[in-house]
């Protein structure tokens, strides 16, 4: 860890001594260099008492966010994609929320960047770190909701998504394609998702089965992504968005297709990237908005991906929504 002093007080009109943070740095992260990192380490510093930690291994940021709560420190930045973003999260608040968690703020640094551009921030890492900056010196922040997945023993919480089946399916994949050395493109993403629905998935037997409290059961399910937030993710520039009315600040929303055949899938990737709600007469989809809680059990073993990273196969997942979880920096 590598400690770097503040230049000055920062927003001594808003703080009387300097904000203490560290910045969580994924030095893999895929959009940017060592360089751009450098520059982004020296603007924080010059307005906050900075400490700067370089990850190592798969949940090491989870470890530093943790210890940041522990140690007082006002607020965690995170310059990565949103796996890294996913595992700070979890350490800040891996005793829940509460009054002494730090201010959580995000530069982007990975393929897809879907949280920080959820929450407005540019996508260039430099500009974001300059919002973050005046954010931090005018203490400018807003409250959000989370999800958390509950599976197998274990509880993870989401900021944007999780699910189970092809959308998985396609993660995993692109994580082999990753440790392969290639780089996560949105063409290749494309090119992923298309051959998995149309070659490798289940598309006649569904696995899934979608359970809330006080109503019918909902079988025969192929698939379900849970949106805390809209979009669900990004190719390149365009936003792809099963459910765009979900929200920060409401609760969950499901989209469910209990179809794959090629013409009902269409009529998904049409509802997908032109944001809008398409009415299934087949019953085709089950779509729901601003859920609590939301249990899906398989009857098979079926994968699970959360915040874009895959989580292997599970039999049972219970998704809820935490209200007012989180501060982040905006």
């Amino acid at each position: 860890m590598r400690r770097r002093r503040a230049g000055r007080a920062s927003g001594s009109a808003s703080y009387s001594r300097p904000v203490r943070a560290v910045l969580v740095v994924n030095p893999r992260a895929t959009t940017t260099s060592a360089r751009t990192r450098e520059v982004i380490a020296h603007a924080l510093s010059a307005s906050i008492d900075l400490e700067v930690a370089d990850t190592t291994h798969r949940t090491h940021a989870t470890d530093l966010a943790r210890q940041a709560r522990r140690d007082g420190l006002d607020v965690v930045l995170v310059l990565g994609g949103d796996g890294t973003v996913n595992e700070v999260v979890n350490g800040l608040l891996a005793d829940g929320p509460g009054h002494d968690v730090p201010v959580l703020g995000t530069i982007p640094g990975g393929s897809a960047n879907v949280f920080a551009r959820s929450v407005g921030l540019p996508e260039d890492p430099v500009e974001a770190t300059g919002v973050l900056i005046e954010a931090i010196e005018h203490k400018r922040s807003r409250t959000i909701g989370l999800g958390q997945a509950t599976y197998d023993d274990r509880r993870r919480w989401f900021l944007c998504n999780a699910g189970l089946g092809v959308d998985a399916e396609i993660i995993e994949e692109m994580e082999k394609h990753r440790a392969a050395g290639l780089e996560a493109t949105p063409a290749r993403y494309f090119q992923t998702a298309v051959r998995q629905i149309a070659v490798r998935t289940e598309r006649r037997e569904p696995a899934l089965v979608v359970r809330r409290p006080g109503v019918p059961d909902v079988e025969g399910v192929f698939l379900t992504i849970v949106q805390n937030s809209s979009p669900w993710t990004f190719l390149g520039p365009i936003p792809v968005d099963p459910c765009p009315r979900a929200s920060f600040d409401t609760g969950l929303d499901l989209f469910a297709p209990r179809s794959l055949a090629v013409l009902h899938t269409l009529g998904h990737v049409r509802r997908m990237l032109l944001g809008r709600r398409t009415r299934y007469p087949f019953g085709g989809l089950l779509s729901l908005h601003d859920q609590s809680q939301i249990t899906v059990d398989a009857t098979r073993p079926t994968p699970l991906q959360i915040d874009g990273e895959a989580a292997g196969p599970v039999s049972s997942v219970t998704f809820r929504s935490v209200p007012r979880a989180l501060g982040v920096l905006v």
